[in-house]
């Protein structure tokens, strides 16, 4: 597989807050537990806490890859060449093509934590998608990868 030239990798981690949300969660299990005694409040505490922590590094180990000459986005892979431009947007227009403005034939890769985006055409008329919405914590980044990797590829 070739390497683009401007090759691009983000992966949507999540928020540091979830991770304290993973602790209280052990610990609201751990008080379920506490009337049967202290092994199975510790048990409660530990289990209950991993169990959290995994849910929430699964939802955050979604990631944005450019390589070669595709676009991978979460389980997604697109030929760049079946793209066409990329707009950046900010926190209040990606809001909007989230909410009002969204079809409902787009591949949207959200996560809700992250205020900027990147709306990128489906020119293939193959393909019944009309765009992609990716939130991104670096859309200008990721839109200058996909341009390069699109002149590359011509």
């Amino acid at each position: 597989m070739q390497l683009s030239a401007a090759p691009y990798e983000e992966r949507l981690t999540a928020p540091r807050t979830w991770w304290l949300i993973s602790f209280l969660v052990g610990v609201s299990f751990a008080l379920i537990l506490l009337p049967f005694g202290t092994l199975p409040l510790l048990g409660g505490l530990v289990g209950g806490t991993a169990a959290a922590a995994v849910c929430a590094s699964a939802y955050g180990s979604v990631r944005i890859r450019v390589v070669g000459d595709s676009l991978i986005a979460g389980e997604a892979r697109i030929p760049v060449a079946a793209l066409g431009e990329a707009e950046v947007l900010d926190a209040e227009e990606a809001r909007a093509w989230r909410t009002y403005k969204a079809d409902t034939r787009a591949f949207l890769l959200l996560r809700s934590y992250i205020p900027g985006a990147l709306r990128v055409e489906v020119t293939d008329p193959a393909d019944p998608t009309p765009y992609l919405y990716l939130s991104t914590r670096e859309p200008e980044r990721l839109a200058e990868a996909l341009r390069t990797a699109r002149e590359t590829v011509a």
